[in-house]
C-alpha cells in the first residue's frame, strides 16, 4: 500500500522577514506521518495572490492533500481565501454557515462588523472546517485544505480535519547513536540504504559537551523491517567502535 502524499503552503509575509517563527509546518509533520500521510514538501510564500495562486495550483496537482497556513484573517493582507477560489477559478462570497459559526462566536447580541464578514468568504463549493477557538471557519476546495497561521488555531483546524482525510499506514521509527562522525559510517549506512530501499535512513551529526557523533534515524511503515535495519546499525556500531 503506498501512502497518500502531502504539501504544505505556508503563506505570509511574516515568516519570510523573520518577524514571525514558523511552528505549524512542525506539527503538521508529526501528525501526517502518525496518520499515515507523507509529507513530501513544504513552501513559504509572500503574500501575493500571484504567487499563492502558482504554488497551489502546481501542490495540488503533485500530492493527494494540500494544507495551507495564514491568511485567512480580517485584515487587507489576509488574501488566502481569494486566491484559492482564483486557483480553482469560482467565485467567493460570504456564506451562510460561516457567518452562523461567527455570530455563535461573538454572540448572539452582537452585530458582526465588515471584519467579521471578511472572514465568513468562502469559495463557492468548499466544505468548512471548523473551528473551536475563535469561531472563523477554515475550509477544504477538493484536495487544497485551507486553516489559520494562528498555531492554536491551526491544531484546533486539523483536529477537526484530519479524521475525515483518505489516510494510509503510520511512519514508524528508530534510532541509534553513534559516538563518532559521519565519516566513519558513510559507507556501510549507503550499502545499508542500498539494500533496504523500502526504508528512509538518515544521518544527524551533533556535538555536545562530551564530544561529537552521529544520530542515525530509520523510518518506515514496517515496524520488522526497521528492527531488521536497526540490528545491522548495530553490528556497525560495535565495527567501529
Amino acid at each position: 500500500m503506498t501512502n497518500p502524499t502531502a504539501a504544505m503552503l505556508v503563506i505570509g509575509d511574516e515568516i519570510l522577514s523573520g518577524r514571525t517563527r514558523e511552528a505549524n509546518a512542525h506539527h503538521l509533520a508529526g501528525r501526517l506521518g502518525r496518520a499515515g500521510i507523507d509529507l513530501r514538501e513544504i513552501r513559504v510564500v509572500p503574500d501575493d495572490h500571484a504567487v499563492i495562486v502558482d504554488a497551489l495550483n502546481a501542490l495540488r496537482a503533485r500530492h493527494t492533500h494540500v494544507f495551507t497556513s495564514g491568511g485567512i484573517g480580517p485584515t487587507h493582507d489576509d488574501i488566502t481565501a481569494d486566491a484559492v477560489a482564483a486557483a480553482f477559478g469560482v467565485d467567493i462570497d460570504v456564506r451562510d454557515d460561516a457567518r452562523a459559526d461567527l455570530q455563535a462566536a461573538v454572540g448572539a447580541g452582537r452585530t458582526l462588523t465588515a471584519e467579521h464578514l471578511r472572514m465568513a468568504r468562502i469559495p463557492h463549493g468548499a466544505e468548512l472546517i471548523a473551528n473551536r477557538i475563535s469561531g472563523a471557519p477554515g475550509f477544504s476546495v477538493e484536495n487544497v485544505h485551507v486553516m489559520a497561521g494562528v498555531p492554536s488555531i491551526f491544531v484546533a483546524m486539523l483536529d477537526a480535519l484530519l479524521p475525515s482525510l483518505e489516510a494510509g499506514l503510520p511512519v514508524l521509527s528508530g534510532e541509534l547513536r553513534f559516538e563518532v562522525g559521519e565519516g566513519r559510517i558513510a559507507a556501510p549506512l549507503r550499502e545499508l540504504a542500498e539494500a533496504m530501499p523500502e526504508l528512509s535512513i538518515g544521518s544527524y551529526p551533533f556535538s555536545d559537551g562530551s564530544g561529537y557523533g552521529t544520530n542515525i534515524v530509520v523510518r518506515g511503515t514496517d515496524q520488522a523491517a526497521i528492527d531488521r535495519a536497526i540490528e545491522r546499525l548495530t553490528a556497525i556500531r560495535r565495527s567501529v567502535g
